[in-house]
Formats: structure tokens, sequence, C-alpha cells
């Protein structure tokens, strides 16, 4: 292993960068030269490596998104656009590559792998949906994100006696929702991965209001419906005053937390690792607090389901 490359792709989380450094560091530490492939699947296709000395990655651990950009490729998606891919890394003579993304990423790294690529996937996404790691880099930096403006949020929420909606990021997935609704003490929360019946979250909330509680939080993910509608609904069947909150892309930026910073450190380290063990079409996947390597086709074929117990949770202690 003379020569790796390490790209970030998909959507971007805090802490990629920490992830870069740690790839980086760890390679020159033993002798590895490395190579910053800039945008991407779309970079690589366009042989946008560039070689990344130590001065490169210092003074990137504390910022949010990743200095080696990150775009979406319809080119690599084809069979052809990753034969090309694969065939650009051995024009620049590279023994491995690590791909720091989401599950669009690693379902790029599976095909390259596929081709003989010696491929090490690192989950990096604030949604937290990568199937068979307890958790993905960005994600505890966007919950904190989510509860620092919920709490906010809520000082506005008691002072005019309102309910408010807040929609967050996640797609098909619920724990942003989910942890940072606990975490912030919403009285309800909404994710596609479980049920919901608005007739008991109206009935909830009328409940609550005849005890003397004047205003409630809602969480909603943005795959289950819109805030705007559900606001719009909670007001018709209540009377409450209600307002609703996007909180969008802020979701993903930021200096990333502590807990990020450590884990895409060890996350890259550990990729660099396993590919001077000779290991390739893996993820390095975080397993009760240790990191391990699982294979990548059945990261591709797995389903992420979100810990439903902290949802029961959460209803328990919004009563």
């Amino acid at each position: 292993m003379k020569r790796i490359a390490v790209l970030t792709s998909g959507g971007d989380a805090p802490g990629m960068n920490a992830a870069v450094r740690a790839v980086t560091r760890t390679a020159h530490f033993h002798g590895v030269e490395v190579y910053g492939i800039s945008y991407g699947y779309a970079g690589l296709l366009e042989r946008r490596l560039l070689p990344l000395a130590l001065g490169s990655v210092g003074d990137i651990l504390q910022r949010g998104g990743t200095i080696l950009q990150t775009a979406r490729s319809d080119a690599f998606r084809t069979p052809e656009g990753q034969r090309r891919a694969a065939e650009v890394l051995r024009e620049f003579e590279i023994d491995g590559l690590v791909v720091v993304g989401g599950d669009g990423s690693l379902r790029g790294a599976h095909d390259l792998a596929r081709l003989g690529v010696r491929v090490i996937g690192i989950p990096a996404t604030i949604d937290n949906d990568i199937p068979l790691t307890d958790v993905a880099i960005g994600f505890d930096t966007a919950i904190n994100t989510v509860i620092e403006a919920v709490d906010k949020i809520r000082d506005t929420a008691s002072s005019h006696e309102r309910i408010f909606v807040v929609e967050v990021m996640g797609r098909r997935a619920g724990d942003i929702a989910l942890w940072a609704g606990l975490a912030a003490g919403a009285e309800a929360i909404l994710i596609p991965e479980e049920p919901f019946d608005l007739d008991e979250i109206v009935a909830h909330l009328l409940r609550t209001e005849s005890r003397g509680k004047r205003h409630s939080i809602l969480l909603v993910a943005e795959g289950v419906m819109s805030g705007a509608d559900l606001a719009h609904e909670i007001a018709r069947r209540t009377g409450f005053e209600t307002r609703h909150t996007v909180l969008g892309h802020v979701q993903r930026g930021g200096s990333p937390t502590a807990y990020d910073r450590v884990l895409a450190s060890r996350l890259g380290a550990r990729a660099v690792h396993a590919l001077l063990e000779g290991e390739g079409g893996v993820m390095v996947a975080v397993r009760r607090g240790e990191c391990v390597l699982v294979p990548l086709d059945e990261v591709v074929r797995g389903t992420h389901v979100p810990d439903l117990s902290l949802a029961r949770l959460a209803r328990m202690l919004s009563i």
C-alpha cells in the first residue's frame, strides 16, 4: 500500500473534515501517500486528484462542511461511469480508496469494490440512516443544532402561549426528530418509521391545555409531512394559535461537536489501518462503542431502524 485516496460525497456532514484529516495523517504516519479527490465521484471522473500533505489538513478539525467539496454525479451511477472511475484510480496508481458519506456514497463504494477497487467506507450523514452502525459522523452535531433551536423556539411559544411545529431533516429517517424531540421535551414526535394518530395528538394537546399548559412543541420529520400542513391541521382541530418553523439546512452546518470530532478521527484512522491490513469492500462501523468492519454488501442491502423505545419514552414523559 503506497498510495491511497480519499473523497467525500453526497450531503455534507459536520465531522467530514475531521475524517479527512485522520485519513491523511494516519496514512502519512505509516509512510503512505495520500490524494484528495475534489467533488466526490464527479471529481473522480474528472480526474480532480491532488496530493494531500500533512499541512493540507491543518486547521480543519473544527470546520463544518468538507474542504474536498462534494457533489452528486449521475454519470457515476451508470456501469460505464463506474468503470471509468476505476480506470482513473488505476491511472493515478491508487492502491486504496476511502469514501466518506451517506447511503448513496456507500453504494458507490460498493460498486467500485465489485470492480476490484480496494475501498473502505466511512458513514457520514446527519440523517444517521446507515445500516449496521450505531451512529454516523454528523448526527450528534445535527441534533445539538436542533435542540438549541427548539429551546429558543420554546421561549417564544411560552411567551405567546402558542403551539409550535418544528420540521426537521431526515428524508425517510426519523432519528433527528426522535433524538432531538426527546432531548428537547417535545409534546409529540412524528417520524416515518412509526404510524401516528392525529386524533390522539390533538386529544393530548387539549388534555394538557385543560390542566394549565399553555404552549407545546411538536417535532415532525420531513419524510412524514410538511410542518406547515401539520400546523394548519392542529390549529383547525384545536383552535389554538399555531406556528411552524422549518429548520432546513442550518442542521447541516456548523462546527462539529467534540463527539463527532472524536468519532471521525477514530473512523478515519481505522479505515487506513484496514487498507494496510489488506481489507477492502467494507465499512468502518461503530458497534457498542467499538470500531468494527462490516461488508459493504450487507450495508447496501440492509435497512436502518431507529430505536423506537425512545419514541415510547418520549410519549410517556410528555404525559
